[in-house]
């Protein structure tokens, strides 16, 4: 039987009286091009939508559905970015740290608690617990999965058609065999992470 995400972790937070409870997940961080995104979701107690579950775990067309439903339904919701040049920059840790202090700053309610999903850190400021597996147990984490991986995939299909060679819209960044080749025909372009080892070993060679 598939596992479905909960409201167990939430409704152990509401009991001790936090009322606002963002759950927190990124997309993108195996990816050797375009943006790392980061996604935030506040949930209501009543939200119950059937079928949610973590973004890897569901179709494109699934994920679009669910997308449209947290964006409408939950209390708040936002996006954070990190580019693949602060990624090169900064390292991919202190990259990610920074996509979510940004989604946190575009909430417009602040969140009391953070749920978030393994090797995740929140601002200090705000208590956090991260959780192995969140995305697939946690239904906060759930939802912020899908928003963050359908950002990501429609910001890297636009970037596509600046860069046909790669076919971004269907390997949206990873390191498929298509992309593989691509780079060992056209070397790398302006959205490649040149930190990552395969992209620095097209540069080197």
């Amino acid at each position: 039987m598939p596992t479905f995400p909960t409201f167990i972790e939430e409704n152990k937070l509401r009991q001790q009286g936090y009322q606002y409870i963002a759950g927190i997940d990124e997309a993108g961080c195996g990816c050797w091009a375009g943006p790392l995104v980061c996604g935030v979701v506040i949930l209501p107690p009543e939200f119950n939508p059937t079928g949610i579950r973590d973004s890897k775990l569901l179709t494109s067309g699934r994920r679009e559905k669910f997308y449209d439903i947290i964006k409408d339904k939950a209390l708040d919701w936002s996006i954070g970015q990190a580019s693949e040049k602060e990624i090169d920059d900064l390292g991919l840790t202190k990259a990610k740290i920074k996509a979510v202090g940004r989604a946190l700053e575009f909430l417009k309610i602040k969140p009391e608690y953070l749920l978030l999903d393994n090797n995740i850190t929140g601002p200090l400021e705000i208590p956090a617990r991260s959780f192995i597996k969140g995305d697939v147990n946690i239904i906060s984490i759930a939802c912020a999965s899908i928003m963050a991986k359908v950002t990501r995939d429609n910001i890297i299909i636009k970037l596509a058609k600046n860069y046909p060679e790669y076919a971004f819209e269907s390997n949206k960044g990873y390191g498929t065999k298509e992309h593989q080749e691509a780079l060992q025909k056209y070397g790398v372009c302006a959205i490649h992470r040149r930190s990552y080892k395969p992209i620095a070993s097209v540069i080197t060679r």
